[in-house]
């Protein structure tokens, strides 16, 4: 881990100059110093923000965030890190309360409070974060990126090797770039609000409600030829509202007042709901849109930048592993060791992953979206084949991201090759530990978890920039597995096999995955 405090004057080099400190850009910084790189953050607000847009993270990034060691501090901060396994999903619920291992999670944490959990880490590390600048201009040549900024001392100009627009749905340093995004911006409103429950209203055994004037309301949703109401609990006292208006050209910039939640309740049910103190209030307009391209020369994006999705809980899921995936394939440049086309990897690899969480939001919008007999028949019939565990796990897999298989080169792979890897139980001469144990560092690693010493010798020549470890596991997957940084699979090599089919695949995916070997070390010394 490196955490030495290389402050970057305003108006000198930067090895990477991140645009944007929401949480994309925050989490990418962090990533970047664990790769020994020097990132400068430009943030054009001037304070930490206080809107809640999210409400937490869900999906793959909550595993990824345990491979750093930093889960518990995250679910510290939670103001529920064990929520029940039931997550909307297009008007439905896909509902894994009766599964002993749900395979998706969710932790609440409002996303200020995620921002400055971000922040911190970040500044930790010793990452430079510099707000209130504006981002006006842009330029690239063979070996650098110019940005022209305006900030509380004036204009200034900053250079870097590469620049990563991480500045949201809006994106400057994509317009500037002039990456096309193209896609549909969606009529209906969501409005969200987490409130506590008025005086006036009685929560039911069955967590319905009795609304004076009213009458009953059940939980889940409503649907009226005017939109869709929902509602669940949080806790005993606080409930979980959300609104679905059809109301083309709502802006979603500005912060939601109680009262817009209220007359937006009105226009649905066509009665009022008291409601009590908000906790949390916010405004969703859906559009399903994707970069053409994630990189324009030594331009980059992520995060809400490259994509935006028509449904909630996904795009911070995305966007943060848009930047796990992107920061070591930068620092293979800047340290000098990236082998041709890894950076191409980047685009290839997480473009894929967006397309894949297009699709699902993509349906849930056409699932939410009728209000006829028809369509609630469709919503029907997919809760039903969600009643089958199977159907309900893929489910689970697709929208958590857990699925990607990135379709990495080579004949004949591994099954896990592509896949994120499994956190397997590790015994070694020194005690127990775990795959999740090993990625904190954010480097390279091959595990020999077989005892192959053809395997472990054929790798020294990178041994600078990947640990090599043995160890044993129940019931082993592979007899050996090379995971990147972002804790991919990179090749594995199967039960047995033999040496020279072994060695010859993983000295190509060693060098094409980390560059060309190093000098060769006779007096090598087997490392466990």
């Amino acid at each position: 881990m490196c955490v030495a405090d290389d402050r970057i004057p305003l108006g000198h080099d930067a090895d990477v100059i991140i645009v944007g400190a929401g949480p994309t850009g925050l989490m990418l910084a962090s990533e970047l110093r664990l790769a020994g790189v020097r990132p400068l953050v430009l943030e054009r607000q001037a304070r930490l923000r206080d809107i809640p847009k999210a409400n937490g993270l869900s999906g793959q990034i909550l595993q990824l965030l345990r491979f750093r060691g930093l889960l518990e501090r995250f679910e510290a901060a939670s103001t529920d890190p064990r929520p029940a396994p039931r997550y909307p999903f297009g008007g439905v619920h896909l509902d894994f309360t009766g599964l002993p291992d749900p395979p998706l999670h969710a932790l609440q944490l409002p996303q200020p409070r995620l921002e400055r959990l971000l922040d911190e880490r970040a500044r930790e590390l010793g990452a430079e974060i510099r707000r209130g600048h504006h981002v006006i201009a842009v330029a690239q040549d063979d070996a650098a990126v110019t940005v022209e900024v305006r900030g509380p001392d004036g204009p200034l100009q900053v250079r870097a090797r590469y620049l990563v627009g991480c500045d949201g749905a809006y994106s400057r340093v994509r317009g500037l770039s002039g990456i096309p995004f193209s896609g549909t911006t969606y009529p209906d409103v969501n409005r969200l609000g987490q409130v506590a429950v008025h005086d006036s209203v009685t929560r039911l055994d069955n967590g319905d409600l009795d609304v004076p004037g009213l009458g009953r309301l059940s939980a889940g949703y409503t649907r009226t030829e005017h939109g869709v109401f929902g509602f669940g609990w949080l806790s005993a006292d606080v409930l979980l509202l959300s609104t679905v208006e059809d109301q083309p050209g709502v802006s979603d910039d500005e912060p939601m007042s109680l009262d817009e939640l209220l007359d937006s309740i009105r226009r649905v049910l066509g009665a009022d709901l008291p409601l009590g103190k908000p906790l949390r209030l916010s405004r969703f307009v859906f559009q399903a849109r994707q970069a053409e391209r994630y990189r324009a020369g030594r331009i980059l994006l992520a995060g809400d930048a490259a994509h935006l999705f028509p449904a909630t809980g996904v795009a911070l899921n995305a966007g943060l592993l848009d930047t796990v995936n992107l920061a070591w394939k930068l620092a293979a440049d800047l340290h000098g060791w990236m082998p041709g086309g890894l950076l191409d990897t980047y685009h290839a690899e997480r473009h894929y992953a967006g397309v894949r969480t297009l699709l699902h939001t993509r349906a849930q919008v056409a699932l939410r979206g009728g209000h006829d007999s028809a369509a609630e028949a469709l919503r029907q019939v997919f809760q039903e084949l969600l009643a089958d565990e199977p159907a309900l796990r893929r489910m689970g897999a697709l929208v958590a991201g857990a699925d990607i298989r990135y379709p990495l080169p080579g004949a004949e792979r591994h099954d896990l090759v592509g896949a994120f890897a499994p956190d397997l139980s590790l015994h070694t001469d020194e005690g127990t530990t775990s795959v999740a144990n090993l990625m904190t560092a954010a480097r390279p690693v091959l595990l020999d978890l077989a005892d192959r010493h053809d395997i472990r010798s054929a790798a020294r020549d990178w041994e600078d920039r990947v640990e090599i470890h043995t160890a044993k596991t129940h019931a082993r997957p592979a007899d050996a597995l090379l995971i990147r940084p972002d804790a991919h699979v990179a090749w594995a090599a199967a039960i047995d096999e033999s040496t020279d089919t072994a060695v010859s695949s993983m000295r190509e995916a060693l060098a094409g995955w980390f560059g060309r070997p190093s000098a060769h070390t006779p007096d090598y010394d087997d490392r466990t």
